[in-house]
C-alpha cells in the first residue's frame, strides 16, 4: 500500500492539523507496516500559485525556459504521487472559511483533464476513483451542519467537491473544531479527534 501524507498548516508546532495527520498515518502504518509513505509539507516547500506557463503546460504547450521546465516536472511528480497512492491523508485547517492557499495550489496541480477527470457530454467524469481520502480538518469556530456558521464552510465542502470531480467517493473527515473558543475547548476537540482516529478502519 502507498500512503500520501499531505500537511498544509503554516503554524508548525502550534498546528492542530499536523498532530492529527501524524496520528492517522501512525494508526494506518502500525496496522500495515509495509506501507510506503510519501510526505509533502506544503508550508515548508510550497508549490506557489499556478503560473500561466504551468497551466499551459497542462494543456500540452511545451515550456520554453529551464525554470518552468523544473516547475512542470515538479507538478508532474505531485500528480503522479497522488495517482499512485492508495490512501491520501490530508491536513486541512480552515483559514478565513476556506483552505490554506498552499493546499489549494497542490489541488490545482491535480485537477488535470485527462488524468484525474475528463469532460463528457453528460458532464465531468472522475478518473482517479478507488482511493481512500482521510482529511484532518481543524477549525477555530463551529461550522458543522446545524451550527449558525455552517453556511460559511468553504473548506470541507470544497474538498468534497473536488475529490468528487476526481471520482473519489471514499472520503472521511476527522474534525477538530471550536479550537479558538477556549483552551479547554481546544483540548477537548483535539482529544476527541485523536480518539476518533483510533476507531478508523485500518
Amino acid at each position: 500500500m502507498t500512503l500520501l501524507h499531505i500537511d498544509s498548516s503554516i503554524l508548525g508546532e502550534q498546528s492542530a492539523s499536523r498532530p492529527l495527520t501524524a496520528a492517522i498515518v501512525k494508526h494506518l502504518t502500525d496496522a500495515n507496516p509495509a506501507t510506503e509513505v510519501v510526505h509533502y509539507d506544503l508550508a515548508a516547500e510550497p508549490l506557489g500559485h499556478l503560473s500561466t506557463a504551468e497551466f499551459l503546460a497542462l494543456q500540452g504547450v511545451e515550456p520554453q525556459d529551464d525554470a518552468t521546465k523544473r516547475d512542470v516536472a515538479r507538478n508532474a511528480k505531485a500528480l503522479d504521487d497522488f495517482l499512485a497512492a492508495n490512501v491520501v491523508v490530508i491536513g486541512a485547517p480552515m483559514y478565513n472559511f476556506t483552505l490554506p492557499s498552499q493546499l489549494k495550489a497542490w489541488l490545482d496541480r491535480l485537477a488535470v483533464a485527462g488524468r484525474t477527470f475528463r469532460y463528457t457530454e453528460s458532464g465531468p467524469e472522475g478518473l482517479a476513483g478507488g482511493k481512500r481520502v482521510i482529511v484532518a480538518s481543524s477549525r477555530g469556530g463551529l461550522y458543522s451542519e446545524g451550527t449558525q456558521q455552517a453556511a460559511l464552510d468553504h473548506q470541507e465542502t470544497y474538498l468534497r467537491g473536488i475529490f468528487s470531480l476526481f471520482g473519489i467517493t471514499d472520503i472521511t473527515f476527522v474534525r477538530a473544531e471550536g479550537l479558538a473558543l477556549s483552551p479547554d475547548s481546544r483540548t477537548a476537540a483535539v482529544q476527541a479527534a485523536l480518539s476518533e482516529i483510533q476507531q478508523l478502519a485500518a
